[in-house]
């Protein structure tokens, strides 16, 4: 008994605010913000808006459902639900905490950087704002002279300086580590102590924290947004942003982008929402949270276009130069472009905090959560272990300190290139969409779309739109499955800012990453199939079968025990 009392528990939300706010902290992120309205512009303008929307309803809302309702019914993380639901499946849920433990060591890296810019932008000058410092060039050319810098010859803004030479001081390759920069470094060092302190008590620090961390960022948006319509030129990045070109919807190319972004933003195949769902109670209405939080998200991003678009128009406006030179996608919009646009506005230092205090914002609230999806499934899987008091304080801090340690490459002279082959690999594209064709094919056929209608309908009253029951088990899967054969066969190498190839070895460390996940999915299923005892039937049908310690729905209550009273 003494023994017992030790253990924690597991824990739940403290109000079904601390739920919502810690969904919409983590799918409401950076891609929301210097992805979709680039994605939007370069796919048809409003045009996109079609295929962004079939996806959401066949494959994001579809899914996001799925593995919210995996976790509030088992109770469990990302790993241990699968034993629950489908223990032939577990590989799933391996791969989904690879590819976070991948995006831990990546994602931070951005705020280190917006940190940095976050510092200096306190100074009577923004740093980027001139050529008359030491990183400079003779090719420089100030965001405040009035010249048609895109059409010079070996030409480069101050803001992609800065940027470039000064923040990254990259170097000419990937094979050139160089110098550690020491600013990133002790950048990267706090945001490391700010996420630990906000996840370190479990459920009970987080539920707290995202009450600011996921509404803040929407106050900043609103701001930079009302500024950005005010300024000249800003109508005609809007239009540019929403301009309807039908003609792309005929190409596969914008169908598999919009699939990638509704992957990205949804945080779906990461298993994510399967942990922050497992905290709620069990009567919890998860069936119309998803409708609402995949709401917010896709409206968020639509308005972050307006944000993002307005400015980038008003920037084009002063450099008399097209929108499409200015446009960018990525780091490329926060650190170089926006930037670049901040400069030459009036009260420049002003709009530069605003912006980069909520690119923080965005980036803490998915780095956290991030560390809190993992964290909370290694301690389900042995919880004996690790929710002894004090136990989960440490085990956070060496795991903290294990991916500090492994991305420091990353704050060296070549850490950019690194940090490139990572994301793109590793954290995105074909391994996600991969892992949530299993995902769909273990609960849609395995565990059954009819036995997780019933459990939906058991824990919030309502039962699922026979839509979700189709698409779980034929449209979602069958979509996800072109797009990863698609990948494939369109794949593009990775190239840093459109002209630095990669030597072969380090495509191959890429695919090695990417692979890494992927073959844990069948891996897992190869092993257990041949380890096990008895015939290959039996091992099958034990794999295929889902614990019965799980919770009984309520019809089945009902049924027991009219039988017990019978008897």
């Amino acid at each position: 008994m003494v023994e017992k009392r030790k253990l924690k528990e597991r824990g739940h939300w403290a109000k079904k605010s601390e739920f919502l706010l810690a969904v919409a902290g983590d799918i409401v992120g950076l891609g929301n913000v210097w992805r979709f309205p680039y994605l939007c512009y370069r796919n048809g303008g409003g045009a996109f808006l079609l295929p962004y929307l079939v996806l959401a309803v066949t494959c994001g809302l579809p899914l996001f459902l799925l593995e919210t309702a995996m976790g509030q019914y088992t109770q469990e993380g990302g790993i241990t639900c699968w034993q629950r639901i489908c223990p032939l499946a577990k590989g799933v849920g391996y791969a989904c905490q690879l590819i976070e433990l991948y995006s831990c060591m990546c994602y931070i890296i951005i705020l280190a950087w917006a940190l940095l810019y976050l510092v200096l932008s306190f100074k009577f000058q923004l740093p980027w704002a001139s050529c008359d410092n030491i990183w400079n060039t003779d090719n420089c050319i100030a965001i405040g002279d009035n010249l048609n810098w895109t059409r010079q010859m070996n030409s480069t803004t101050s803001a992609t300086e800065f940027w470039e030479r000064r923040v990254l001081s990259i170097s000419k390759g990937i094979e050139d580590v160089g110098k550690v920069n020491w600013e990133i470094l002790l950048c990267l060092i706090a945001m490391w102590i700010i996420c630990y302190f906000c996840i370190w008590k479990g459920v009970k620090s987080t539920g707290k924290v995202v009450y600011f961390t996921a509404t803040f960022p929407y106050v900043m948006l609103l701001v930079l947004l009302i500024r950005g319509l005010t300024l000249p030129g800003a109508m005609e990045g809007v239009k540019f942003y929403l301009y309807p070109d039908f003609q792309r919807l005929l190409g596969p190319q914008v169908w598999m982008e919009a699939a990638s972004q509704i992957i990205y933003s949804y945080s779906i195949g990461v298993g994510v929402m399967t942990v922050l769902g497992s905290y709620n109670q069990y009567n919890n209405n998860c069936y119309r949270d998803c409708f609402w939080l995949c709401l917010l998200n896709s409206g968020t991003s639509f308005v972050a276009g307006f944000a993002v678009f307005s400015v980038l128009g008003f920037m084009a406006h002063v450099q008399g130069v097209p929108i499409e030179d200015v446009a960018e996608s990525g780091p490329g919009l926060a650190f170089v472009a926006y930037p670049q646009a901040i400069a030459m506005m009036p009260l420049p230092q002003l709009w530069a905090v605003c912006f980069f205090f909520m690119i923080i914002l965005l980036g803490l609230d998915t780095q956290f959560l991030t560390m809190e999806v993992i964290i909370t499934s290694v301690t389900d899987m042995f919880p004996t272990i690790l929710r002894r008091t004090g136990r989960r304080e440490i085990f956070l801090l060496l795991f903290c300190v294990f991916c500090f340690f492994s991305q420091f490459i990353m704050v060296t002279e070549g850490g950019m290139y690194v940090f490139q082959l990572l994301d793109y690999y590793a954290c995105n594209g074909a391994c996600i969409v991969f892992i949530c064709v299993f995902q769909c094919l273990a609960v849609g056929w395995v565990f059954g779309a009819d036995r997780m209608s019933e459990i939906i309908e058991d824990m919030t009253g309502s039962y699922p739109n026979i839509i979700f029951k189709m698409c779980w088990k034929y449209v979602t899967p069958l979509l996800l499955l072109v797009c990863f054969i698609y990948s494939l066969v369109d794949y593009q190498p990775l190239k840093y800012n459109r002209g630095y190839v990669y030597p072969d070895w380090a495509y191959t460390l890429g695919w090695l990453m990417a692979l890494s996940s992927m073959l844990l999915v069948p891996g897992w299923a190869l092993v257990r199939l041949c380890t096990l005892k008895g015939t290959l039937r039996e091992r099958w049908i034990h794999l295929c079968s889902p614990e019965s310690t799980l919770p009984i729905p309520q019809e089945q209550k009902v049924e027991t025990h009219s039988l017990t009273s019978a008897v």
